[in-house]
């Protein structure tokens, strides 16, 4: 029986996907199933690691089923996941020792100021990528420590294991050839330094982290052990993990960004930039640095900047301020007027993200006249988010001496073809939008198939599903636009540091 499939898993912080694609990018089987969210305490977000489980196995199990192929027929399988959500469980039965903290999870949030206040504070970003923050695996790791008794004595007596969900998925479904992650994932857990290639020992020692216990970094292709597998009528198969990436930068491969300056933006819950470097690994203070992809003896890098919080600040519309009545509201109320009106619109709920990463600071509403409509204000929101985008790409320039030449654009505000026309004029570059949404499971199949020898090569690489929409910046930007950039930096030097 041939082995011409590949499977791709991402699983995430709502819920798991399984895909099934065959040498040509074909997809023959897609599946998805919600993951409950834990909450013991108001601010703690959980998940039951055999759920976890569960859940991708089901998802599985349903892709197959959909292709209607033989487990058997799976060459090899690609996993992605979330980052900083960190599984533990005891290396003898691989048995978990607590659920697994999410990084939605702000238990930490104390443990934060104590580090700003530490000898960590000024090397941490230079060594680790990022700033420390309650997300963080690091400080999770730092109050089970503190706080579990099983996972302290776990450490003592040298069973701990500590791992992403996708190397758990590996010893949960199958067996692991060892205890691994590839770079990016281990790069994401807030204690490797990523420069020296090492974990961050005196980090550790200050976390009260054995290193016994964390995974060895290893390139994303790889032979990281074996999954079982099953089909909806009992059929059965062993099918080889040969691949393992974190999730944004799944998206980030998924879209074909393999340029240095090629540029993705999810706008989901948060609005996530992320731009491709190569080789390239420069000092940044207001944007994040992370592993992306290693592929034979090659470790290339991206930027990735968190803007924000989109999702949020489209539920306060419709919830609490009523300017709307649901999602598909936007792209109407946005193109019922020409321009904002003046208004200015800074939603930051929950402070300011990059470039200007000021927790402080607060949203607000200027420019307001009493010809001020709700069309005006969900204009003014749209226009926010080209703002803050331009401003993360004068920051990359600047900084990092990186030019972005394009960007492709998912998630929920990327429908509206409003906000991608506005996006591509204030950044002066082309936008694209794919109608395949699903670029992380895709993603993770694609290098799954590479260590498998399915393609050659990357550039072997078949083309994402589907066809892109492409939106080209005006070729004069328009007047209100730049104007209200120079209004945009007006109000966020307003609101900086809000009491």
């Amino acid at each position: 029986m041939s082995k011409s499939f590949l499977l791709g898993v991402d699983q995430g912080s709502s819920g798991s996907r399984a895909l099934i694609v065959d040498e040509a990018g074909t997809v023959h089987g897609y599946a998805y199933h919600p993951l409950a969210r834990l909450h013991p305490r108001p601010d703690w977000v959980e998940q039951d690691p055999e759920a976890v489980a569960a859940g991708v196995t089901a998802v599985i199990t349903e892709a197959i089923g959909k292709a209607g192929i033989h487990p058997n027929q799976i060459a090899a399988c690609g996993l992605t996941c979330q980052r900083n959500t960190e599984f533990v469980w005891d290396a003898r039965d691989g048995r978990p020792l607590s659920n697994a903290i999410t990084w939605q999870d702000l238990r930490t949030r104390a443990l934060v100021k104590e580090v700003e206040s530490s000898p960590f504070a000024t090397e941490a970003k230079r060594r680790l990528g990022y700033a420390p923050g309650a997300y963080m695996t690091a400080l999770h790791l730092k109050w089970r420590m503190e706080h579990e008794t099983a996972v302290r004595q776990a450490a003592k007596s040298g069973y701990l294991r500590i791992g992403q969900s996708a190397l758990w998925l590996v010893t949960a479904l199958g067996q692991a050839n060892g205890h691994m992650m590839d770079s990016s994932l281990v790069q994401a857990t807030g204690l490797y330094d990523f420069r020296a290639r090492q974990y961050w020992g005196e980090w550790l020692d200050w976390l009260g982290v054995p290193l016994a216990a964390l995974p060895e970094a290893v390139p994303t292709l790889h032979q990281f052990g074996t999954i079982n597998v099953e089909s909806p009528k009992g059929e059965t198969a062993v099918v080889p993990v040969t691949a393992m990436i974190g999730d944004q930068q799944a998206a980030l491969f998924g879209h074909g960004c393999r340029i240095p300056g090629d540029a993705e933006s999810t706008h989901g819950t948060a609005a996530y930039v992320k731009v491709f470097l190569g080789d390239n690994i420069p000092y940044q203070e207001h944007i994040n640095v992370y592993n992306a992809w290693h592929l034979g003896d090659r470790q290339t890098y991206c930027l990735e900047a968190p803007t924000t919080v989109i999702g949020a600040a489209i539920r306060w519309m419709r919830d609490n301020a009523r300017f709307i009545d649901d999602y598909e509201d936007i792209e109407r109320l946005a193109t019922a007027v020409a321009d904002s009106g003046g208004v200015m619109f800074v939603p930051a709920f929950t402070g300011l993200d990059a470039p200007y990463n000021d927790p402080n600071a607060r949203a607000t509403l200027l420019g307001m006249t009493l010809g001020t409509t709700r069309n005006h204000i969900v204009r003014a929101f749209l226009e926010a988010l080209g703002y803050q985008l331009r401003a993360i790409k004068e920051t990359i320039a600047r900084d990092a001496g990186v030019t972005m030449g394009q960007m492709l654009v998912g998630g929920g505000v990327s429908t509206s073809d409003i906000a991608c026309q506005i996006q591509a004029d204030m950044l002066n570059i082309p936008i694209l939008r794919p109608t395949f949404a699903e670029t992380t499971a895709w993603a993770a199949a694609l290098l799954a198939g590479l260590q498998a020898q399915v393609w050659p090569d990357v550039n072997s690489l078949p083309p994402l599903p589907g066809t892109h929409h492409r939106f080209d910046p005006c070729p004069v930007p328009p007047r209100d636009l730049e104007e209200g950039y120079g209004r945009w930096q007006q109000a966020i030097r307003l609101i900086q540091s809000w009491q």
